[in-house]
């Protein structure tokens, strides 16, 4: 992949953008047809010639590609020998079962330009060095990409992993990073420790973080409540990414903060209404990704379930390829509460900004009614002199306008709920409603 493009394609023109995603989608097509199981039979039965499908529009013409469909026939989906993959790596399951993925020599390349390319597009050069709060094991893809663009970029990487508050700032005063890459929610429990260690965390090394798996910023570009909390303690630059293990491809943004940049060459963007069509440029809908390059497995029309907008006008930073909004949330985690849609980030939001909060679990059942319920468990650092629950549904009606069931519970208690033990990640959003 590293000679794929002498100039950067996201700088030319939309129009040579579009022809250039075009002859892509038509080698992919011709790929799957020759490689793929799962898409012969698709094909086959759908009775689709793909010799039809030459521009991004014509996708409409193709059938979906859904989670269930990765977990009933996995193997299907591998285009290449098993002797061809080199690395295997699994989806988080939070959602569901987890999805094997199979990645060659091939893969592994394209995942380091991906991440080469998006840490430039971050402002990262050959002589930053980055301190990775992610795992690089239990089979997890982004700790393994991020490592790979790194190197590729020819900046300098250490590899902390995630969590332990006491190693990370250990490792920032003797190694003087630049850069750090985490969820971003874990900022708050380093400068909480850096606080109550006497750490003067505001004259660090760090200048740049980069933040993976949760949102910083709302649908206008502006900082969201957790932004807003991360800045206000640490004034350093914030960049949101958006990326998953499927689409083997990560949206990041530039210096000027107004969307995630989509690498054209790697990947094809569609946004999905509520009809299973295409929306407007600048509407949200359905994230459905096409993967272009991929050797091992490769998808075709797969939704993500994610909720996002194209942002089409010219970036300042000169990139011409479009960009996506900050995710929404997810399709299937919509939450009709009392009369008003929600998406789990927006309760995130709040209980992220909440200072006495340690953690908290946010629970979706039917009511006896029908309707959704929403509970919400929260771990609380100490007593306070106030009360609790209606501090926090105060909280939640001036930001979302509805307040949901509270529950205090021990950090304890609610740890146990949101790390059952099986899962790579915490989860702090079951849905326990009945379709």
């Amino acid at each position: 992949m590293n000679n794929l493009n002498q100039t950067d394609i996201e700088f030319s023109s939309p129009e040579e953008i579009y022809e250039f995603q075009n002859n892509l989608l038509r080698k992919a097509l011709r790929y799957l047809k020759e490689n793929s199981k799962f898409y012969q039979r698709l094909f086959r039965e759908n009775h689709i010639n793909i010799s039809e499908i030459n521009t991004i529009e014509d996708l409409t013409k193709l059938p979906f590609t859904e989670k269930k469909d990765l977990q009933l026939h996995n193997a299907d989906f591998l285009c290449v020998t098993p002797e061809k993959i080199i690395d295997y790596i699994t989806t988080s399951g939070t959602l569901g079962d987890p999805v094997t993925f199979g990645c060659t020599e091939k893969d592994l390349q394209r995942l380091a330009y991906n991440e080469k390319k998006s840490f430039s597009c971050a402002g990262l050069r050959p002589g930053n060095i980055v301190q990775l709060m992610t795992t690089l094991d239990k089979r997890f893809m982004a700790g393994l990409a991020y490592f790979l663009g790194i190197r590729e970029l020819g900046a300098s990487v250490i590899r902390v992993g995630n969590g332990m508050p006491e190693l990370q700032w250990d490792t920032i005063n003797r190694l003087k990073p630049d850069t750090i890459m985490c969820v971003p929610s874990f900022i708050l429990r380093l400068i909480e420790y850096a606080e109550q260690h006497g750490i003067d965390y505001r004259n660090s090394s760090i200048r740049r973080i980069i933040g993976i798996g949760e949102g910083l910023r709302q649908q206008d570009f502006s900082l969201n409540l957790l932004g807003k909390r991360i800045k206000e303690k640490w004034d350093v630059d914030l960049f949101a990414t958006y990326s998953s293990t499927e689409m083997g491809a990560t949206f990041s943004e530039c210096e000027y903060a107004c969307g995630g940049h989509v690498h054209p060459e790697l990947i094809i963007v569609e946004i999905i209404g509520e009809d299973n069509k295409p929306v407007a440029d600048g509407e949200v809908g359905e994230v459905v990704i096409t993967t272009l390059g991929v050797e091992g497995m490769p998808l075709l029309r797969f939704r993500t379930g994610d909720m996002s907008s194209k942002v089409i006008e010219k970036c300042k930073c000169g990139r011409n390829s479009y960009r996506l909004t900050p995710l929404v949330g997810r399709k299937n985690n919509m939450i009709k509460l009392k009369g008003t849609t929600i998406y789990p980030p927006a309760i995130n939001d709040v209980l992220d900004n909440t200072p006495y909060v340690v953690n908290y679990a946010v629970i979706v059942r039917n009511s006896f009614a029908g309707t959704d319920e929403v509970v919400v468990k929260v771990g609380v650092s100490s007593a306070q002199p106030f009360d609790i629950i209606k501090d926090l549904k105060d909280r939640f009606r001036s930001r979302i306008r509805v307040a949901p069931i509270v529950e205090i519970l021990s950090p304890d208690d609610v740890n146990k709920i949101i790390n059952p033990g099986s899962n790579r990640k915490p989860l702090k959003f079951i849905d326990l409603r009945k379709s």
